[in-house]
């Protein structure tokens, strides 16, 4: 199934080959909604670079912001505050009818809710974008249209209507009519919520082949297996993206229990050698590592530090204090030559997180029994050495 794409034979406008910047890059987006209800801000002030040839998933619960997200890039709206580029094209900039020319040659949109013509046949809705960017020669997008219908397994309901082919099968033909102009970006919201397993399985697998072949795709979802396969995953929360590397340090946590951490951490900045933590103090911070590097170092009688271990983003570290006793058992401090970022939570914030989630505590004591054998066998390795 899904094998043997045409390859693109006409030319975009140029708008996405910028080569020296991210392919897609969103600039402190805020959206505020108006109603008679009062104002609603849906993002606050979200960042998102994407760069060619990513597979990413948009993750995040009901209300949380990320088909409003999805919109910000696809132009369906615009931003209240902030700036949405792609490629060498400002989006937030254009007219509707530049949107809409500019929609229709780079992206390839697959609505939730399938959005076919209802008056014109499954081919005829496959042909459209062609048409209206006049894209491929008029007598070879029928020829084209059909070849995509094929590898979707629609090719013998092309003459139907919408309406007489089944919720799923309108999906597939969704996706052939996405690709339709060979666009280098496939934005799918829930592509797979309305396919059986074994179709949203193939499907899944026809965006990984695009991806190979040099697209990049953002895939809306709610099924966290397929969430698993793609080369990153961005969680949304309460209007803000998880920084990434807080959510590979608190896999455990539900989307959820993220946006609750999110919503507590203090970021800090520290320069190379800056110390963090120091061995001996009172325990009140648990912390994460978001850029850079530190060093966990072992005081010694005599002065000189114990070297133990080094850490990187998206590693933690302050844990075994909070755990065990209340003071810290080993310094902390930047290492490398660029700054280092953290972001901490306090003492109360921290308990509150391991009592609401029995698989993130078990994965925190196990990390802290493992750096209390590594901090034992330092201190045997300086006895040794001395």
């Amino acid at each position: 199934m899904f094998e043997r794409w045409l390859k693109r034979d006409a030319t975009l406008n140029g708008d996405c080959h910028r080569s020296e910047a991210h392919l897609i890059d969103l600039r402190q987006i805020v959206k505020t909604f108006q109603s008679t209800a009062g104002s609603f801000t849906a993002l606050k002030g979200v960042d998102l670079q994407i760069d060619r040839g990513e597979f990413v998933a948009i993750i995040g619960k009901s209300g949380s912001g990320k088909s409003t997200l999805i919109n910000m890039l696809t132009g369906i709206d615009r931003p209240t505050e902030g700036e949405v580029f792609v490629g060498d094209t400002a989006v937030h900039t254009l007219s509707e009818g530049q949107m809409a020319m500019w929609r229709g040659r780079n992206l390839g949109v697959i609505f939730q809710f399938f959005q076919l013509l209802p008056t014109l046949t499954v081919v005829e809705n496959v042909m459209l974008p062609m048409d209206f960017c006049n894209m491929y020669a008029p007598r070879e997008r029928r020829a084209r249209a059909m070849h995509l219908l094929e590898q979707v397994e629609m090719a013998h309901q092309a003459d139907k209507l919408p309406s007489a082919v089944s919720g799923g099968q309108q999906q597939r033909v969704a996706i052939a009519r996405a690709l339709a102009n060979d666009p280098p970006i496939l934005v799918a919201d829930e592509p797979t919520g309305n396919l059986d397993s074994k179709t949203a399985n193939a499907v899944f697998q026809l965006f990984e082949n695009l991806v190979q072949q040099g697209k990049t795709v953002l895939m809306v979802t709610h099924d966290s297996d397929l969430a698993r396969r793609v080369s990153r995953a961005v969680i949304v929360a309460d209007g803000e993206i998880v920084n990434e590397y807080v959510a590979k340090a608190l896999s455990t946590l539900s989307v959820d229990q993220l946006g609750w951490v999110t919503a507590r951490l203090e970021s800090r900045a520290y320069t190379p050698g800056a110390s963090i933590i120091t061995q001996g103090e009172v325990a009140d911070q648990f912390y994460i590592i978001t850029k850079g590097q530190v060093d966990i170092l072992l005081h010694h009688p005599g002065g000189q530090d114990i070297p133990v271990t080094r850490l990187s983003a998206g590693q933690y570290f302050g844990e075994i204090g909070l755990l065990r006793g209340g003071v810290r058992t080993a310094s902390v401090r930047a290492a490398g030559e660029a700054s280092v970022e953290v972001v901490a939570l306090d003492r109360e914030e921290f308990s509150s997180l391991i009592a609401d989630s029995e698989a993130m505590k078990a994965t925190i004591n196990r990390v802290a029994d493992q750096r209390d054998i590594e901090n034992a066998a330092a201190r045997e390795r300086e006895v040794s050495h001395a």
